[in-house]
């Protein structure tokens, strides 16, 4: 796959090895300016791993990674990172807003400091900008809400507006449909895919279940027990890729109205290392 000058994330033959075995090879990806890009496979294939190595947390065994034309872990900053799937007790009193406020002030600790003309002029577009996520995430009537009483989908708004926050250019997004209802992950699908277009945020997320996101996706990296496989949707998710790479016969068909549907998706069994001895303090 070719580059571009305004790539965001790009992979080049990269490579992983965790626990002296290798997870993925080969894996060619270039994520521009404003692209909703998936990562799938079965558990346990290395996909969360990939977001390690865009982090930084993990290098490659071989191929090259850049992140914003730099080496993964330089530019942190501009990336909003959502971890696989937390769960809030139903007691929880924190509001959805506070949530979504630890965003711009979760690294702050100590004693206050003198409330000055200038901190106050930053709390007034630190809170502004809170109330853009929030609307931007269709949240405006959860926030005030304890984030213990929300369902998971309305869970996943607060946090992808708490990743959002602060205004980063790829947002990294690992099982965020995990434990949702089919309803839910096509909303949420629908949601991250409208932040793309409006916000001009490139998105990568992990995800298992590759339908209820597959119409909004411009991109793919399929990883199973049979290899890797990257590109659009229509070079990847076909009777033939998927058969390949789960090794067992895998039917996608078409909609009459031009969508892809993948049929007899089977939970090939895979339990590599990074599932259990994972490198650094990313996800697993």
């Amino acid at each position: 796959m070719g580059s571009r000058s305004d790539d965001v994330l790009r992979l080049t033959g990269a490579a992983v090895r965790v626990g002296g075995r290798t997870l993925w090879a080969g894996v060619d990806l270039s994520v521009g300016v404003g692209e909703f890009v998936a990562v799938l496979g079965p558990n346990g294939v290395g996909k969360s791993t990939l977001v390690k190595v865009v982090l930084g947390l993990l290098p490659v065994s071989a191929g090259t990674v850049t992140v914003f034309d730099d080496r993964p872990g330089q530019h942190n900053q501009r990336i909003g990172y959502l971890p696989q799937r937390r769960s809030f007790e139903p007691s929880l009193r924190v509001r959805g807003i506070d949530i979504v406020r630890l965003g711009i002030s979760g690294d702050r600790f100590g004693i206050p400091l003198p409330i000055t003309r200038r901190a106050r002029q930053r709390r007034r577009v630190e809170e502004e900008r809170i109330s853009e996520v929030i609307d931007l995430v269709d949240a405006s009537a959860l926030v005030d809400r304890p984030i213990g009483e929300l369902s998971g989908g309305e869970q996943q708004r607060i946090l992808i507006a708490q990743a959002l926050v602060r205004r980063p250019s790829l947002l990294l997004l690992d099982e965020p449909l995990d434990s949702l209802d089919l309803p839910n992950q096509s909303a949420v699908a629908a949601l991250v895919s409208t932040i793309c277009r409006q916000a001009e945020v490139s998105v990568v997320m992990v995800a298992h279940d590759v339908n209820p996101i597959l119409s909004y996706l411009d991109r793919v990296v399929y990883i199973a027990e049979g290899g890797v496989a990257a590109g659009t949707p229509h070079e990847v998710i076909t009777s033939e890729t998927l058969s390949r790479l789960y090794r067992t016969p895998i039917e996608v068909l078409t909609t009459t109205d031009g969508r892809l549907v993948v049929v007899g998706h089977p939970e090939a069994p895979a339990h590599h290392a990074d599932r259990h001895r994972g490198a650094g303090h990313g996800p697993h």
